[in-house]
């Protein structure tokens, strides 16, 4: 029988390095260390490491579907844990193509998705971790966001305008605002991973010249173009300032109980493939298996079976 997973003062100890088979991306490289550097400028968003050509991907996704298909089967039987996979990523990053051909392996019943656009009138009454929170999965569960409260540190802090339309007090908005802000994140994650949500975090490292030739190829595509605005063109301004945001927090929020992965997102095949693998490896940590049946449960299911053959 499986030994249960303990939990750390922080939440789930699920850390421990998982041993890497030959032709397996090796996870732990795209992971950033709890209290540890990063640079983006030094990842490679077209690292595609241990191919260095594009191998029968296809195959590979769907083997890699069957196993979260099978792991999110447990998770739902055995309803003690809930999983959640935070994407973040720049527009164009392919956060949306991710999700659809990796996460579509998952369990229907097990899984719930939540795209976070810009907050509503109602959202923006609210503290900014509101309209995530009341979306977290249940037990049994893996939820998908689709951006998060990260956007709060991320797009506010890039944009000053969006953080005077949330109206807080003048004593609240200080200069030490986004450390309060991370401050708060890692709280948060931390008190639902003692209450047994585990969350991993995935940044689609795309560079802004890959960026542009997405968006290119989105306005020479009818059937694509509705995904690009005007707007979309004129945050590519402010690539540096995103990119210094995203460093801070990710350097700020990445903890041994909600780790964050910076995964290369240049080429598709190879980001579908290490957010599977991220995927499995986060659900196998757990242990999971098909839950004992207590002695009135089992003589309750002998009398069905009995009935059954009558």
């Amino acid at each position: 029988m499986a030994m249960p997973v303990p939990c750390s003062p922080g939440g789930p100890a699920f850390a421990q390095p998982v041993s890497v088979p030959t032709n397996t991306i090796d996870t732990t490289r795209f992971r950033v260390k709890a209290r540890g550097r990063l640079s983006l400028s030094t990842s490679d968003p077209g690292d595609t490491a241990p191919w260095e050509s594009r191998p029968p991907s296809a195959r590979l996704l769907r083997r890699a579907a069957r196993r979260l298909y099978r792991l999110t089967e447990l998770l739902y039987a055995q309803n003690r844990w809930s999983v959640l996979f935070v994407f973040q990523a720049m527009d164009g990053a392919g956060k949306d193509s991710a999700i659809k051909h990796v996460m579509r392996g998952l369990d229907p019943k097990s899984t719930q998705l939540f795209s976070f656009k810009s907050p509503s009138e109602e959202e923006l009454r609210h503290d900014f971790l509101w309209r995530c929170m009341k979306s977290l999965p249940e037990r049994g569960r893996i939820g998908i966001f689709n951006r998060s409260y990260y956007e709060d540190v991320l797009v506010t802090r890039v944009r000053p305008e969006l953080l005077s339309a949330r109206r807080l007090p003048k004593a609240c908005v200080t200069q030490g605002l986004w450390k309060q802000r991370f401050e708060d994140i890692r709280c948060m994650e931390r008190y639902l991973g003692r209450n047994g949500t585990v969350i991993c975090k995935i940044f689609l490292n795309v560079s802004k010249a890959e960026q542009r030739r997405r968006f290119v190829a989105r306005l020479a595509d009818p059937a694509k173009r509705w995904k690009l605005s005007l707007a979309d063109i004129n945050e590519r301004r402010k690539w540096e300032d995103y990119m210094t945001a995203y460093e801070q927090a990710i350097q700020a929020t990445s903890t041994d109980s909600a780790p964050w992965y910076v995964v290369p997102a240049e080429n598709k095949w190879f980001t579908h493939l290490a957010v599977a693998q991220i995927a499995i490896e986060t659900l196998e940590r757990l242990n999971l298996t098909v839950p004992e049946q207590s002695h009135r449960e089992l003589r309750l299911l002998r009398e069905a079976r009995r009935r059954l053959r009558a």
